[in-house]
Formats: C-alpha cells, structure tokens, sequence
C-alpha cells in the first residue's frame, strides 16, 4: 500500500518587515504542495489508498501552525470522526498528526471531507478561521465482476438456426467506473457436448450484455442438454474473474416425418352408406402428443366427388377415413384413394451438422382401395312431396293422387303401395299403382286439417331384397266454402241488474274470410221485442244486447238472428238472467222466505174459536134442556180472495219473464212455492193480463217478504157466521 502524506502549514505574514525561519529546503518544499495565503489555512486533498495493509493506526498528514507550537491544540470533525463511519480518523492534538485506524473499502466510501480547527490549549478558543480538508480513497482491483445468476436455465427448440440464442448474460463489477479494474470481458470456457461450438457476441448497443451464439445445429435425438461454463474476467491488476453456468434444455422438434404403419389398404362399404370405413395407423419417432408428432392426413387422389373425408383421432393419432356423401352405383366398384400424412410442425432436417434450408421433403403416401357393394335402392317419387288442391265437400270418388315412381334396381310393374297416414279415413289407395281417391266428402273445418291442409303419406315398396321402401308426402289443400252458419259462443249471459244493463253476444263461424265475419245481428220475435231489447253495433266481430228499460229480476229468452258475410244467416236463443249481483256476472244468493198471518187471519182465528164455542154451547143446549134453538151454520160457501199488484203503473208486456214470479235467481216452480219452514202452500196462478193478476187461495191469508223492486199483498174475506 502507498501511502502519501501532505503537509499543511499556516505562515504568519507580519506587515513591513518579517524574516522567514525556516530554512531555504523546506520553503522550496512547501511551495510545491501549498498555497499561500495571508494568515489563511491552504485547503487541500490527500489520496488515500483504498484497503492498505497497515499496521494501523497509520499515519495520513500532520498539521502545522505559526504561532507557538506549546499554546495550541488541534481538532477535526466531520466523516469518519464525528459522523459515520465513527472512529475512523482522529488527531494528535499537540502535534497535528492525523491518523487512520482500520482498512477502507471505496465501493463503501470513496470520499471524505473533514473541517479542522486551532484552538487556544488553555481557554478553548479558536485562534483562527474554521477550514477544511478532503480525504479521496484511490480505487484499486479488489472486487471481481459478478454475474447476477450463477446458474441460467434456457429453453431452445430444436429447429433454431444458427447464431445468436434468446440467452443474455450480464455480470457487473464494483471497482471505479470507466476503469481497467471495472472492464471485463466473457468468454465460453468450456461447453458440454463439444458440438455445436458456442461463442460469447456483443448485444448491439450495449457492451456490458452479451448473447450466447452457436453454430451448427441441434439434435434433439443425440443431445438433450447443453452445459456451458461462461467466463468474466477484468482488465485490472491483479486480473480478477468469476464464472456462471448456462444449462440449454433443447425441446424437441419435427425432425422425423410420420410413415404409415403399410403402403396398401384394403376397406368395403355399401353404397349410399355414410360411417366410418377404415383406420390407419403411422408411426413417428419424435415426443409423442406433442405438435412434432401429431399427424395431419389428407386425400392427394381419388375423392374428387368429396365422398370421403380422412381425420386425425386425437387419442390415437390415427386417420379416420369416412364416407360423408353417398354414391348411387349400377354394380360393385372399387375406388382407390391416395393419402397422405405430414405432422403439424413443418419437418426440420440437420445433415452433417447443418441445417437443411429450402427444400421441403414429399410427404409419407399410402394407397386405399374402397370396394363399394351396390344394394337395392328404394323406388324415387318424381316428388316427394306433392300438394293438391281441392274445394272441400267436393263428392266422393274424385281422384288425388297418380304417384310416378322411378326404380333402377327393380321392375315398376311390381311395385306395391301402402296408405300410411290418412287420419280421417277420407281416401282410398289403390295398391297396384298408387291412385289415391276420395271416398268421404272432406270438411276443411275438420280437426283433421291443420291450416286447411290435409297430409297423406304413401309407401312405395319394391321386390328386392331386401325390399326397398320411397316415400311420399301428399298435402291437400282444402278451399274453404261457405257451410258453416255463425253461432253464439255462449247463449246463457247474467245482466247484473244493479250494475249495468248489457250483456256481450260474441259469434262464430268456423269458415275463413270472406265466409266468416264481419257479421250482422237482428232481433227475432215481435216488433215489441225491439221496444225492450237491442242490439249494438249491428255489424262487426261482436255486439251487445242492451236493456232499453229497468227489468224485473229473472230469466229472459231473447231471438236473434246473425247472418255472416255473405247473408249465409242463423237463429238463436239467448238466455238471459236479471239479477242482483254481488262480483261481476255472479248473482247474490237466495234469499229466505218467510211467512206471517197478517191481522185479518188473527181475526179469522178468533172467529173460528168464537164459532166452535157457539156451536158447542148449542149442542149443550139441545142435549139438557131442548129449548136452544139449533143454529144452522153454512160452512161450504168459500170467500172471495183477491191477490192485486200496487206497484205496477203500467200493463206489463207479452214479453215478460219466463217464469212470472222469482226470488232473482231460480224460478217458481208452477202449483208449489218453498217456504223457509220445509212446507208446501198450494196455490193455483191465473193468467196475469196487463191490468194485474188474480190468485185464488183456499180459507188462509198469506203475505210473501220480498226483498227486491216489486211487493204483493194478499187478503182475504169470509162469510160470517149469523
């Protein structure tokens, strides 16, 4: 280790006159190293060498000052003694003799800057101005070039040209920068297999990361790995180096085509048969299941008609040969067909070390021979489906259908046909030659026919063995006629009475346009119908039948007339309900009946117990005295009786309702009204004219509670008993 010592001297300058003292030598050597400056400290830098040997503390500079050596002290401060790193330089404070204590490392600290002092020994005064001093460690060759990784795995195909590998190496040294002790330089030291050579090569741009460069060519087959041992080694002195392991994992490649396992094959089908005729299988050295071994079949000759398709069966690698378009022949044939068979990867070659480039192999061929056997083909219909087209209810006996039918395996003459689908039984077939006839008249409006077609199906079987069957879709087209009358959907309606005073009337027609709606609609039954009753529109899909005036609660017939489109027209009844509801077209419940005797029959109650005590006092006068005359009683004569209406202002309508007397919901059964007590009151009902009614009751009075818009009284008188 050098070590260099630098000498800072303070000079007193005394103005006028002042000698020096020191002698001529050491002034000369002074002002080689100092500047001079009028009573100033010089500043300067001292070199120290980087990791000196010792023995420590050694010795760095000495400090010195003008004024009497014996009344002065010397301080310093700053890195390496007052700061980090500590206790790495100090002082002789009497004699200004500055030391390092323990080796420094410059890639740690490469520079140090000190501020020392002159104080006065007795009172700690400074004598003079603060300066300072600079410590610069001088860099020597003590690290060697690292690379980041010793050991740096690579991946490379197989088929890689020649020259530079995706494998960057780069190693770094710590010594000064731009120096010989930072340079270095990389060299393959030694490699494993010697063949191909690999060489170290400069990344463009950049000197400080190299590539790894080969020549030749791999072979997956001899050498799977390649180890090289790269070498990085400085410029300075001593040389310092380090080295890393570069390990090459070469994946394998396609560098052997794929051979079929035979160069003939030999399959059969029958003709018009789609499926799978033929596997052949191959061969290939490389990594099974990988892209350089997975094989990729095609047909060079002899599926120029695209009958046949070959694939790859990707669990066995092998080609599946299928027959995907049927062939019509005459009489066995033989269709031979080339195929081929390359790998996914295109094939790479390497022939005496270098790579094969340009020129690409023939692929491994083989020969299949197809034997197709001819079968029966089945009689061909000129169409299979034939449309028809009739008007419905045409007569029986009219002809449908002449199929024509060509057979080239068989004779037409011994054709047989069968009716597969008739579902209304509306046709013959003669089995001789196909005729279809009609021997039910067909109705366009039957459930049969969907969108006003009617589909027959037919069977065309020839002689042949086995026997070969066509088939033929016969679709009749039925054209609508105007057969059908409109009808109501619903002919019994509820009219809420207390809510709304009209019921809807919606027809149908099972004819299509222009025999269906818009329809018309017309009251039926006398002219004072339409005073009560009409209908609203008279024209369209549907209309509404509307109560012109408030109508007692009960049942209604009302006629109606609705004619179609073209006039075609039906009568019909709608029954019709009045009626207190409680929820929409729902009539409230029945309501109880009751019955009380009103005072007339409390009096004739009395009477009659009057009557009896009377007759049973003359009897008891007749039997003990005689002298009572006897008091012929008349007890045949019945009274007279009269039901009459109070609430009425007007005669009533010949159109009323069906039955003349109901609780709103159920009618009066004639000869009987139910009381709430379960007993039967016999009554006898006389025609009701437009003035009122009259009801004839035998002996009894009776009133019926009644809970809607009309009320009845009923009295009654009796012969009196004189």
């Amino acid at each position: 280790m050098m070590r260099s010592t630098f000498f800072l001297i303070l000079l007193a300058v005394v103005d006028g006159a002042a000698s020096i003292k020191n002698d001529t030598s050491n002034r000369e050597k002074r002002d080689a190293v100092l500047i001079r400056s009028k009573r100033r400290w010089v500043l300067s830098t001292i070199d120290l060498e980087e990791n000196m040997p010792g023995p420590y503390p050694s010795i760095v500079t000495q400090m010195y000052n003008d004024k009497k050596q014996e009344n002065v002290k010397f301080r310093i401060r700053g890195q390496g003694v007052t700061e980090k790193p500590f206790g790495l330089f100090s002082i002789d404070e009497n004699s200004g003799i500055v030391h390092v204590h323990r080796p420094i490392d410059r890639e740690e600290y490469h520079f140090f800057h000190l501020d020392f002092d002159v104080l006065d020994k007795k009172t700690d005064d400074l004598v003079d101005k603060t300066l300072a001093f600079d410590v610069e460690i001088k860099d020597k060759n003590d690290n060697r070039p690292e690379f980041p990784l010793s050991t740096i795995r690579v991946s490379v195909p197989e088929n890689t040209p020649e020259g530079v590998l995706q494998a960057t190496l780069q190693a770094h040294d710590n010594d000064l920068k731009d120096t010989p002790n930072s340079e270095f330089t990389m060299s393959v030291v030694k490699q494993n297999p010697a063949s191909p050579k690999f060489t170290i090569r400069d990344m463009p741009g950049t000197t400080r990361v190299k590539q790894l460069a080969f020549t030749g060519c791999f072979d997956y087959d001899k050498e799977k790995q390649y180890t090289v041992l790269v070498d990085a080694k400085d410029h300075g002195e001593p040389t310092m180096s380090s080295t890393a392991t570069v390990i090459l994992d070469i994946t394998d490649y396609n560098t052997h085509p794929p051979e079929f396992s035979s160069a003939t094959y030999n399959t059969e089908v029958m003709e018009m048969e789609l499926k799978e005729i033929l596997r052949i299988g191959i061969t290939d050295k490389d990594t099974p299941n990988t892209p350089a071994s997975r094989a990729v079949f095609s047909i060079l000759k002899g599926n120029e008609e695209l009958n046949y398709k070959i694939e790859t069966d990707p669990k066995t690698n092998e080609g599946v040969l299928t027959v995907i378009k049927g062939k019509n022949f005459e009489k066995t044939e033989i269709t031979e067909l080339e195929i081929a068979v390359e790998n996914e990867q295109k094939l790479f070659q390497c022939v005496d070390g270098k790579p094969v480039i340009g020129t690409r192999p023939k692929p491994n061929t083989a020969k299949v021979a197809v034997k197709v056997t001819d079968v029966n083909d089945p009689p061909v219909f000129k169409n299979q489906v034939e449309k028809v087209y009739r008007n419905e209810n045409g007569p029986k006996g009219d002809v449908l259908f002449v199929p024509q039918v060509q057979d080239e395996d068989s004779d037409i003459n011994k054709l047989r046909y069968e009716l597969v689908e008739d579902p209304a039984k509306w046709v013959s077939l003669d089995r001789k030659t196909g005729k279809i006839t009609t021997v039910e008249t067909m109705d366009r409006e039957s459930p049969f026919v969907k969108n006003g077609i009617y589909t027959l199906v037919v069977h065309s079987i020839d002689d042949g063995k086995p026997p070969a069957t066509g088939t033929c879709t016969v679709l009749v087209y039925l054209g609508d006629l105007n057969d059908n009358a409109p009808y109501l959907i619903s002919k019994n309606m509820v009219m809420c009475g207390n809510k709304v005073d009209r019921v809807d009337v919606t027809p149908r027609d099972l004819d299509s346009p222009p025999f269906a709606n818009p329809f018309s609609f017309f009251l039926g039954g006398e002219e004072k119908l339409k005073s009560l009753w009409k209908l609203d529109p008279t024209t369209g899909t549907n209309t509404s039948l509307i109560s012109l005036t408030s109508l007692p609660y009960g049942n209604y017939s009302i006629p109606l007339k609705i004619q179609d489109q073209q006039g075609l027209q039906s009568e019909d009844v709608l029954q019709v309900v009045v009626c207190e509801c409680t929820r929409i077209n729902t009539c409230r419940g029945r309501l109880p009946f009751s019955s009380r005797l009103g005072p007339a029959a409390i009096g004739l109650l009395f009477a009659g117990l009057l009557l009896m005590a009377f007759l049973l006092f003359c009897f008891y006068c007749d039997c003990k005295s005689m002298s009572c005359q006897h008091i012929p009683l008349n007890l045949q004569d019945e009274g007279i009786q009269t039901l009459s209406k109070y609430n009425e202002e007007g005669g009533r309508s010949i159109y009323k309702p069906e039955f003349p007397i109901t609780d709103g919901y159920r009618k009066v059964e004639n000869g009987m009204q139910g009381s709430s007590a379960g007993y039967g009151v016999q009554y006898n009902w006389q025609e009701i004219s437009n003035s009122g009614g009259v009801m004839n009751m035998p002996y009894h009075k009776m009133s019926v509670v009644r809970r809607d818009k009309e009320s009845f009284r009923v009295s009654s008188s009796n012969n009196s008993c004189k």
